[in-house]
């Protein structure tokens, strides 16, 4: 998967409500830079990444579980 260019941002790959609901039940207010910040998302798609090249080397086009 090819990465987007410098400035331009990946659609989201979660759900923001979700995020801030998640830390929230775990005592922790949320800055709108974990949110907003293309961190979370980047770091969603390098596991997806990882996942999905682990799938192919083991001749699968389907990721499964364990190609987490």
């Amino acid at each position: 998967m090819a990465k987007k260019a410098a400035g331009a941002k990946a659609e989201a790959l979660f759900v923001k409500s979700k995020v801030r609901e998640y830390i929230k039940s775990k005592g922790c207010n949320t800055s709108g830079d974990v949110i907003d910040g293309a961190s979370l998302n980047d770091a969603i798609i390098d596991v997806l990444d990882k996942a999905i090249s682990r799938a192919k080397a083991n001749g699968r086009k389907t990721v499964q579980e364990k190609d987490l």
